[in-house]
């Protein structure tokens, strides 16, 4: 198990990390989120050992993660670090790459090993390939398979697929996740792509300004957000008053509520008026003006023309549901 206890780590006198606590278990998936500078890079540095924390622990089971105050070499046989520098040998074979650390006494093992990670990584017609002349999307994936040849209990990810096509992105996901998950690997990943997280995360942690905002099943994070940040990290919100929805209401509180979850209605609910149309492939994003300072976006199934007024509503359930949080 991986233990983090009042974790803090402090730059010029500012503040980067603060007071992080958590707990991520054998096997288990973790992904921390965040608007950029949120500090997630950092947390990962910090649990791979190469900053040296200004309080708190760190310890995998019982061995105790050390920074560069008292190790001169960060990393630990167990724990393997991806960051986003790919730290690839640019002159040598991605075979060579992705084989460095095997031992070269067992050659069938070596074949075997590194052919299964070529395999998962969709790189095996690139196998004898020098890496300088890859793109930075198989960059990144020979980086992938090289922190797995040898098959570390626990791996941390610094946005593992910034670089990678869509195309090939998502099968990617669904192989290394699916592998991790059978060979029960601890994995941290870092990312602010919300398809590395709601498909495949355990747990999600949400950091603002270096501390933990929350962290919750990436399903209850989504549907009941607490707060209009967490909510904005996973797309378009709108902030919209309880007593717009329910007349009748008495609440002077506003919930949070995703353009997917307003329903078009004939004559009836919020009128609003649209202002743009935005294709997005399955749906239309529709921009429109609630009164004269509050915009609301809401998906259609097609495009509007502009000052088009439309009727919106919100399911009861879902109002009630976000009253509670």
């Amino acid at each position: 198990m991986l233990h983090v206890k009042d974790l803090t780590f402090s730059y010029s006198s500012h503040q980067i990390i603060s007071n992080i606590s958590f707990t991520a278990d054998k096997g288990a998936h973790i992904s921390i989120i965040g608007e950029s500078g949120c500090g997630k890079s950092t947390l990962l540095k910090l649990l791979y050992g190469i900053l040296q924390p200004t309080h708190g622990s760190i310890s995998w089971g019982d061995n105790p993660i050390l920074g560069p105050d008292f190790k001169l070499v960060p990393g630990e046989t167990f724990m393997k670090y991806l960051s986003q520098d790919f730290d690839l040998m640019p002159y040598v074979s991605v075979e060579e790459n992705v084989s460095q650390y095997l031992s070269v006494f067992y050659p069938q093992e070596l074949k075997e090993r590194t052919e299964e990670l070529l395999e998962m990584i969709e790189m095996t017609a690139f196998a004898k390939t020098k890496v300088k002349l890859l793109s930075g999307g198989q960059q990144q994936r020979v980086a992938i398979a090289r922190v797995l040849a040898q098959k570390p209990e626990i791996i941390l990810l610094d946005e593992p697929f910034s670089h990678i096509d869509n195309s090939r992105k998502n099968s990617l996901r669904r192989n290394l996740f699916n592998y991790l998950k059978t060979e029960q690997i601890t994995c941290i990943v870092a990312s602010h792509d919300t398809h590395d997280i709601l498909s495949f995360a355990d747990e999600v942690m949400v950091l603002k300004e270096g501390r933990i905002l929350a962290k919750e099943h990436p399903e209850t994070l989504y549907m009941h957000p607490k707060n209009s940040y967490t909510a904005s990290l996973f797309g378009d919100v709108n902030l919209i008053p309880i007593s717009l929805l329910k007349p009748y209401a008495t609440l002077e509180k506003s919930i949070l509520v995703y353009p997917s979850e307003l329903i078009i209605s004939e004559n009836s609910g919020l009128k609003v008026w649209v202002k743009n149309s935005y294709f997005k492939g399955s749906h239309y994003l529709i921009e429109a003006q609630l009164n004269e300072t509050d915009p609301i976006l809401f998906n259609a199934p097609h495009a509007y023309e502009a000052e088009k007024e439309v009727f919106l509503n919100v399911a009861l359930e879902t109002i009630n549901a976000r009253i509670k949080d």
